[in-house]
């Protein structure tokens, strides 16, 4: 498409320099201001095509708004976790200075390896990255969003086996739920009650939440199922928990919700999902992300897709937006707009 359009553009430049010479009053003519307007209208094609590249790539990311400034982490190096800030959401900067890149950085918290799926909030005066490391969940707590984010003592917290993909949850309730994939005959999500100061889990309150059952979340009909990437949040007294589901490398990898009237469940999956796919969006390996609002109060879902058709990495970070829609049962129907998915953009 690009390319006739750029066939069409030369031949349209051969035309208006042709009829100049022949006719140099056919300046002010209708069909020069004809001709002039096809040209801006594929400048401003070429000009829209390339911003809508992938520019950011960051997997599992999170989106956090403070003070006005919006601050996007996610799993992109070896290191730590590297984070980009907004004025608006969609147009993203990184500190000039290499070494400030990083909210958190390895040896200054839990981990040396498989730096995953960070999380922000903010509680009291002090903001916390809840992440994955090692295979294992930590809490880190900074005096601001660009970190750094750094543990007293680096620990992990408790666990029976291996843990990723942490979602801190403030209940109106009182109760503080972690959500969260145990690594147990697949990947499945799990929720339990923290400790009010955040240290820990209580011992003996996690339980499973869901798993991958259903035909469009093993597409592969894999061996080690996967349902992964739990975002939680509540509307009319219904809590909607937000999962990804197949290997993260499968092109079917794509996002569907759940609901209950409890946050620790029984949770009924909705009928319609995925609600975020390739034969949504166009575009492959579509998941793993997180709820934010933009300054005029739309809800977003920010996530990770496949970096081309034929290649899985770096996953290209995205957005679309989100709606609540009313239906006649009385549960509202939780929608992601297709066409309003766009790359988040780095500033020239």
């Amino acid at each position: 498409m690009i390319q006739h359009k750029k066939q069409r553009f030369v031949a349209t430049l051969v035309n208006l320099r042709n009829d100049y010479y022949f006719n140099p009053m056919w300046f002010t003519s209708y069909r020069y201001l004809r001709a002039v307007a096809i040209i801006f209208a594929f400048m401003a094609v070429t000009v829209t095509g390339k911003a809508q590249q992938p520019s950011i790539f960051l997997a599992d990311p999170t989106i956090f708004a403070d003070k006005g400034t919006f601050y996007l982490y996610g799993t992109g190096s070896s290191q730590g976790f590297p984070y980009y800030t907004s004025a608006d959401g969609k147009i993203w900067r990184q500190e000039k200075d290499s070494t400030r890149r990083l909210a958190l950085k390895r040896g200054e918290a839990y981990g040396n390896t498989g730096f995953w799926a960070p999380q922000v909030f903010k509680r009291g005066n002090n903001y916390y990255m809840a992440y994955t490391a090692n295979e294992q969940i930590a809490i880190a707590r900074a005096t601001s969003p660009a970190g750094p984010f750094k543990q007293d003592t680096l620990l992990s917290l408790s666990s029976s086996g291996k843990q990723i993909d942490p979602f801190v949850f403030f209940d109106e309730s009182g109760k503080i739920y972690l959500y969260h994939v145990k690594l147990q005959k697949g990947n499945r999500i799990f929720v339990a009650e923290m400790k009010p100061d955040l240290s820990d889990v209580i011992p003996g309150t996690a339980h499973e939440c869901i798993s991958s059952t259903e035909k469009w979340e093993n597409t592969a009909n894999a061996e080690w199922p996967v349902a992964e990437g739990p975002t939680v949040l509540k509307h009319k007294n219904l809590y909607y928990l937000i999962y990804s589901a197949n290997d993260f490398r499968n092109k079917d990898y794509a996002v569907g919700y759940a609901t209950s009237s409890s946050p620790t469940g029984p949770w009924k999956k909705y009928p319609g999902n995925p609600i975020i796919s390739r034969h949504t969006v166009g575009y492959n390996g579509t998941g793993h992300g997180d709820v934010f609002y933009g300054k005029d109060g739309s809800m977003y879902y920010v996530f990770h897709t496949h970096r081309s058709p034929d290649t899985v990495a770096p996953r290209a970070t995205a957005a679309v937006k989100l709606r609540f829609r009313s239906t006649a049962n009385g549960e509202d129907v939780l929608e992601a707009d297709s066409k309003s998915f766009r790359w988040l953009e780095v500033a020239p």
